[in-house]
């Protein structure tokens, strides 16, 4: 008998038929894990085959993939340096983390105006408490626990218990409908699902006659409003695992090995149904060590970074920088407030002055509006030195007086109004960013260090450094990683493919799309479009999924056409090139909305915007104003701005011919952008069909048969 990296018990049973037997697929290639040496057994043996209850990774050939979630794979190790770190399990670094920084403060959040805490040592075993809790709710070997709710210790508590109770931690985005929850809830087959409040419970009531899986939901937020069966409180389901016995637990933990699943992070789902992306406890466990190698972060004993948590913890990104790389330098992780991008984040960094700092380039943006804001109230000496600053800053002159001077009057001033005081390290990441707003924050001494990555990637791939930058690339590879050109043009530009410990273990249930994300070889490819100069700095120049590819067949990467429009014309919050297979290329343009409005666009404009309207003679405060009569003024310097674009296109091709400004702006909760703040094309294009089929109708001529129009 014999225990396997899930826990699973396994007989080998001594008789001379030997070992039950396990058809494989007819679809599988790959060499088995698990070898039995016949020979060195001394009782008769017919036939040596595998027992059903043995796990069986379907792997490909070389082992590297599999898309079930009880299999294990091939590790990709290297001969030396970090790649050939020893591979460890969550639990080791969790346990190692305790030994190390048992003391130090883990996680604290304000509960009203009080400030609560956790040190690593009451975080640790408060998650071996919710384990025990969901292995006795029934959580089984490789069944989901679904994550419903914004950041908070109970969501990083849900999280690690699932994993430590032999479950995948599986988060589900706060802005999914109760259909796209049921999705993935069902793919996982959750056990157990952990909701926020009332508002995310209704959501998984609505659907819990089509989950099969599910015995029981947890709340951990405000008071449950109904009693119902095998619903808990979050008191209720800690009690439950509080007298628990170690010993069952301990056995789970010590069986699990790293090459196994242990999280799922599903995909946004704009090209089809979420994927189930399967990472091993390697995977996040290396990842997170490359990543603080490269970007040189300290233990807490020399001095404790701190992050803020407000991005969406479903997302892998927020996952890798507040709760694994934060673990293994013993760092402090502060939950923001749920109203975090409604204008609240600026408080909580003020009040936490964190060392480190993840924003999606709206967030950035955000910022970069409110302060331009600020600025047209001031008055005008005080306008002419933040300028005078600006161009010191953004000309890094850092040996001279005038940078001396400018940092002392301007550039100490923002960072402490931002929180970012403290900060030496302020990274953006999971959609581009334009150059302009790079420009802006480099103006003000504030350095923004692209990061580039993907979920199937663990996070990150490359990162900017203060030793290794450049305007507009994302750094170069972590270390251990490797980034190779698929199918490079004459300029270079080609897919780019990553290789590394950092490279998940497949889509869970989803061979073809698997096989589709990683070659034979087991490079992953990405689907993004890029180029390296000669250091080896990477620079994103597209998607391919994203290629327009006109009637004509003109290839064309919509992404800096659209950051050059916006940079043409400042009142412009977002631009969507249209043309895939049409006869030339339209754009549907939105207008920038208060830096509050979160959930529903708001109608008002930001104050920058109003400004820039008040300069063309425009008296509009309101979107609806603009669009409602065509603002002859607004519409022209749009139009202007275009025109300007234009010129600098490669080609006729290329020529932005038609456009028209929408109601109100691009949001999550209206379906264009994702939760990272992504534009999704496919849902904007199926949202304003209307509005582009407009822009490519047949213009009635003299010539037309039935033509309405006068001669």
């Amino acid at each position: 008998q014999e225990t396997d990296g899930l826990g699973c018990t396994r007989v080998l049973q001594k008789s001379s038929s030997a070992i039950f037997s396990r058809k494989r697929s007819s679809k599988s290639r790959y060499n088995p894990p698990y070898r039995f040496i016949l020979k060195k057994i001394s009782f008769p043996v017919e036939k040596a085959e595998r027992p059903n209850s043995l796990s069986v990774p379907a792997a490909g050939e070389s082992g590297l993939w599999t898309t079930r979630g009880e299999a294990e794979v091939k590790l990709r190790m290297g001969d030396s340096g970090l790649s050939a770190e020893p591979p460890v399990t969550i639990h080791q670094v969790f346990t190692s983390a305790v030994k190390r920084f048992g003391d130090y403060t883990a996680l604290s959040w304000k509960d009203g105006q009080q400030l609560k805490r956790l040190n690593y040592r009451e975080y640790y075993q408060t998650c071996r408490t919710a384990a025990k809790s969901f292995l006795k709710l029934g959580l089984e070997r490789c069944h989901g626990v679904g994550i419903l709710g914004f950041n908070s210790a109970e969501w990083f508590i849900s999280d690690i218990g699932a994993i430590l109770a032999g479950g995948f931690a599986v988060g589900i985005y706060t802005t999914n409908s109760p259909e796209a929850c049921q999705y993935v809830a069902e793919n996982c087959k959750a056990n157990i699902i952990v909701v926020e409040n009332h508002k995310q419970l209704q959501k998984i009531l609505q659907v819990e006659d089509q989950l099969p899986h599910l015995k029981a939901i947890v709340q951990y937020k405000d008071a449950l409003k109904e009693k119902r069966p095998n619903l808990y409180s979050w008191a209720e389901f800690m009690e439950l695992g509080q007298n628990e016995p170690d010993a069952p637990l301990d056995a789970i933990i010590s069986s699990q090995k790293p090459n196994q699943c242990c999280t799922l992070i599903y995909t946004s789902g704009t090209t089809g149904q979420p994927k189930g992306v399967m990472l091993s406890h390697d995977n996040l466990m290396w990842t997170a060590l490359s990543t603080i190698s490269h970007v040189r972060l300290a233990d807490a004993t020399v001095s404790q970074e701190v992050v803020v948590s407000y991005l969406p913890l479903s997302h892998i990104a927020a996952q890798m920088v507040d709760m694994w790389i934060t673990m293994r330098v013993g760092g402090l992780t502060h939950f923001a407030q749920p109203d975090a991008l409604k204008g609240s984040l600026v408080n909580t960094m003020k009040e936490v002055r964190p060392t480190a700092f993840m924003g999606v380039p709206r967030v950035w943006e955000k910022m970069q509006e409110r302060m331009k804001a600020v600025g047209a109230k001031s008055s005008a000496v005080r306008r002419k030195v933040a300028a005078w600053a600006k161009d010191v800053g953004l000309h890094n002159n850092m040996t001279s007086l005038s940078y001396q001077i400018a940092k002392k009057l301007v550039f100490k001033k923002v960072r402490k109004a931002l929180g970012l005081d403290r900060c030496t390290k302020c990274y953006t990441g999971a959609a581009p960013i334009t150059k302009d707003t790079l420009e802006f924050f480099l103006s003000l001494d504030i350095p923004l260090y692209e990061l580039y990555g993907m979920s199937e990637s663990s996070g990150p791939h490359t990162i900017s450094i203060p030793e290794a930058f450049k305007l507009t690339s994302c750094g170069v590879a972590l270390p251990g990683c490797k980034t190779k050109l698929h199918n490079p043009d004459e300029d270079g530009v080609g897919e780019i493919c990553f290789w590394g410990r950092h490279v998940f273990m497949g889509y869970l249930n989803m061979p073809e799309k698997t096989e589709e994300a990683l070659d034979s070889e087991g490079w992953l490819h990405s689907g993004d479009l890029g180029k390296q100069d000669q250091n080896g700095f990477l620079f994103i120049t597209g998607r391919i999924k994203e290629l327009i590819i006109t009637a004509g067949g003109e290839n064309i990467p919509p992404v800096p056409i659209e950051d050059a429009v916006k940079e043409a014309v400042p009142l412009i919050s977002n631009a969507m090139l249209i043309g895939d297979k049409r006869k030339f290329l339209s754009m549907l343009l939105t207008i920038k909305v208060s830096p509050e409005a979160s959930g529903e666009p708001e109608d008002e404009m930001t104050p920058e915007a109003i400004e820039f309207c008040r300069r063309l003679g425009s008296k509009a405060t309101r979107v609806s104003e603009i669009t409602g009569s065509q603002d002859r003024a607004v519409y022209a310097a749009i139009q202007e701005g275009i025109n300007r674009v234009n010129e600098k296109s490669a080609s006729n091709a290329q020529r932005i011919q038609k456009w028209t400004v929408l109601g109100r702006d691009f949001s999550i909760t209206s379906g264009e952008l994702g939760p990272t703040m992504k534009l999704k094309r496919p849902e904007a294009l199926k949202i304003y069909k209307e509005e582009i089929e407009e822009f490519y109708k047949e213009v009635a001529t003299p010539l037309t048969p039935n033509d309405p129009l006068p001669k």
